[in-house]
């Protein structure tokens, strides 16, 4: 009884509506009427109560007597980035090497802590230099992704590798590390696993690039992101394995190159499934050994011509295996 006056208090209706006992509990746990007489009061008290708390008609929203429409601008696609010129020979059938120059813009890569030379600058000299050499032999055709002082976001570097159709793509940066001593070069392929701890924190500083202020430059589609590594994308990484191997081989003699130089990380400029794909570190600007080789006219020189062998020898391995 003490739950049914709690119920009629809440709703409204006096105890005193009510004569004797009107209700009780069976051992289901529902509640049944015991006296027909209090079941009318019941029933007249209740009405009541409903009546005076059903809202009035003059306080319900009336219908619009038209339809609106919100309209959010979202602004014009980006467009995509210009392709640059292919120069050597005009002869579609050489085959194309694309080089990347990393960072640029913005971005300075890492910073020598010897002579303050930022990482952007040194590889676009190399860029150019490994594209002086290629051209002059005379056997490929050569575009850079970035010729001046600009930012790319990781994605358009290998895209416009992939937009040219091109049969090799070669990135090319200089790393940097706490201990000054550290130094020689390494030739980074892909891997969704990577090879050791540095590998990984090397991909983890480099895949950054496209972070600015906590936006990511470089948000696309999964179709990209989400690169199934399948039969057609492991072939490429197989040709992309020789060709490191190779440029090891052929610039070695010129280029000091570290222990276990051919390594493998997960690095978003290396994702492109049908361009084999090379990231170039050509050495430690935090090394002051390293980064005046790199600075130099000389070192790139003998750098550039290392890579110009391989790449020549990596094609005409090719031709002869078809």
């Amino acid at each position: 009884m003490g739950h049914l006056l709690v119920l009629l208090g809440m709703i409204g209706i006096p105890s005193a509506a009510l004569a004797g006992p009107v209700a009780a509990r069976d051992s289901g746990g529902e509640v049944r009427l015991l006296a027909t007489g209090s079941a009318d009061a019941f029933e007249r008290a209740t009405r009541g109560a409903r009546a005076e708390r059903q809202p009035s008609a003059g306080f319900r929203a009336k219908r619009p007597g038209k339809r609106y429409s919100v309209t959010v601008p979202i602004g014009k696609p980006r467009p995509s980035v210009t392709l640059p010129r292919i120069e050597g020979p005009a002869d579609g059938r050489l085959p194309l090497v694309v080089i990347d120059a990393g960072h640029g813009g913005h971005d300075p890569g890492a910073i020598s802590p010897h002579s303050g030379a930022r990482e952007k600058d040194i590889t676009l000299a190399l860029a150019r230099a490994i594209r002086a050499d290629l051209l002059a032999s005379g056997r490929v055709r050569v575009a850079l992704t970035r010729a001046d002082d600009r930012f790319l976001v990781l994605e358009e570097r290998f895209g416009i590798a992939r937009r040219l159709k091109a049969d090799l793509f070669i990135s090319v940066h200089a790393d940097a590390a706490e201990n000054r001593e550290a130094s020689g070069a390494s030739v980074y392929t892909l891997s969704e696993v990577a090879s050791d701890r540095e590998a990984a924190r090397l991909a983890a500083r480099e895949n950054k690039a496209n972070i600015i202020n906590g936006v990511d430059l470089g948000a696309h589609s999964g179709d990209v992101s989400s690169i199934l590594l399948d039969l057609t994308q492991r072939e490429t990484m197989n040709t992309a394995s020789d060709f490191a191997r190779l440029l090891q081989r052929e610039a070695g003699e010129a280029v000091k190159f570290r222990t276990h130089a051919h390594r493998f990380a997960s690095f978003v400029v290396l994702k492109a499934p049908d361009t084999p794909s090379v990231l170039f570190e050509t050495g430690f600007i935090s090394n002051k050994g390293d980064a005046e080789f790199l600075a130099s006219p000389a070192g790139q020189k003998k750098l550039a011509r290392g890579v110009r062998d391989a790449v020549q020898i990596h094609f005409a391995r090719r031709i002869a295996t078809r």
